[in-house]
């Protein structure tokens, strides 16, 4: 803060005086150094009107850095009356303050969440701002997502044991009744050891879809939009018309090097999820509403490795949303907010993705629920 306190003041300093200071940078330099920091740094004058923001604080708010020169700092994002009370008070007591975990919208409409630290300086008389602004999603993400893939990991480990112990004696019932079925004088009392055996085999085929295929992907250069419009014929056809299906897809998206027919799988399992939904919601909300979305990424990080380049897969409906305390254990076997749902669907979901070293996110409220699949276009071998 003292290295940008100090830049900030120099570029300002009266250039009769500047070979006063005990400093050897330029202005050229000056200027190199704050447009590489990777700190979204702006500088207000003291009517909070902006008189600088380096690329990095371009590129957090989505504006021109030129073109918004002398605006009003909420011309720029808005955040809260009281939080322009703080920078109002900055200025006039020249003291300076942190805020963390702050809001902001920016003029795009999108949300922010952000640390900032705000910071008086005094130039040719007048109070300037310096903000320095960090941006929180992307940590907060990563936070999220290595504490969903620790869980799900202790889960694997849960659910493998659980299995082990479960086929184990399933195997014994299933082949006693089958030799009990042998020994049986009368056919009709085979029906009984038939039962057996059949349950025998449902349980052990459930238990195998608990544990997912082991099988590694068949990676293939495929366009997604291939994969989304053969879920989406299937709904379609599923649907007979009950729901209106949306396509809003990216065609300048390259193809990419996936599994199709797992993929095809993914997808399914979650639309046919937001059909299934929206089908067992009142008729009063209106008519339901699948949308399929793709957009490109760039700089996205997915676990600890950082992507250039990532397709994002959004599946976006209107139906009653998830249960809050569901949301966090939906990718869990055997979680489901259904009756009559199996509660792997989701599970199987989410090992695809993984094993395609991606990424799948929700975010649900009443009307609206958004599945978020993140693919990076450029990938490694693929994950067991």
């Amino acid at each position: 803060m003292r290295l940008f306190g100090a830049l900030v003041c120099f570029l300002h300093f009266p250039a009769h005086r500047r070979n006063a200071l005990p400093m050897t940078i330029n202005d050229a330099l000056h200027r190199l150094l704050l447009d590489n920091l990777t700190t979204a740094t702006l500088l207000l004058n003291s009517q909070l009107c902006l008189e600088y923001m380096n690329p990095a604080a371009e590129m957090l708010l989505a504006v021109s850095g030129q073109r918004s020169h002398g605006q009003f700092i909420s011309d720029l994002f808005t955040e809260s009356p009281e939080a322009l009370s703080s920078l109002r008070q900055a200025v006039e007591q020249a003291h300076p303050f942190n805020k963390r975990e702050a809001v902001l919208t920016s003029v795009t409409g999108q949300t922010l969440t952000v640390d900032y630290a705000v910071t008086p300086l005094f130039s040719k008389g007048e109070t300037l701002l310096l903000l320095e602004v960090h941006p929180r999603d992307r940590l907060l993400r990563i936070t999220k997502e290595e504490a969903q893939l620790s869980k799900q990991e202790t889960t694997k480990l849960l659910v493998r044991s659980l299995a082990h112990e479960i086929k184990n004696p399933l195997g014994g019932i299933r082949g006693a009744a089958q030799l009990l079925s042998r020994e049986l004088p009368n056919e009709e009392l085979k029906d009984y050891t038939n039962v057996i055996i059949e349950e025998a085999d449902r349980l052990r085929n459930l238990v195998d879809r608990m544990l997912g295929s082991n099988k590694l992907p068949s990676l293939a250069m495929t366009n997604v939009h291939e994969v989304l419009e053969r879920v989406a014929n299937l709904i379609e056809a599923e649907s007979q018309g009950s729901i209106t299906l949306v396509r809003d897809y990216d065609p300048s998206i390259p193809d990419l090097m996936i599994d199709r027919e797992q993929m095809i799988q993914a997808v399914l399992n979650i639309v046919r999820n937001a059909m299934q939904a929206i089908a067992g919601q009142k008729h009063d909300m209106g008519l339901g509403r699948i949308s399929l979305r793709t957009r490109t990424l760039r700089q996205f990080t997915i676990g600890h490795t950082r992507h250039r380049l990532v397709v994002k897969v959004e599946i976006i409906d209107n139906g009653p949303g998830i249960p809050p305390e569901l949301q966090e254990t939906i990718f869990y076997p055997m979680v489901s907010g259904r009756a009559d749902g199996t509660g792997l669907g989701l599970a199987i979901t989410q090992n695809i993705i993984s094993q395609h070293q991606g990424l799948i996110e929700c975010e649900s409220h009443p009307g609206h629920t958004v599945f978020s699949i993140f693919l990076p276009l450029e990938q490694g071998a693929p994950t067991p």
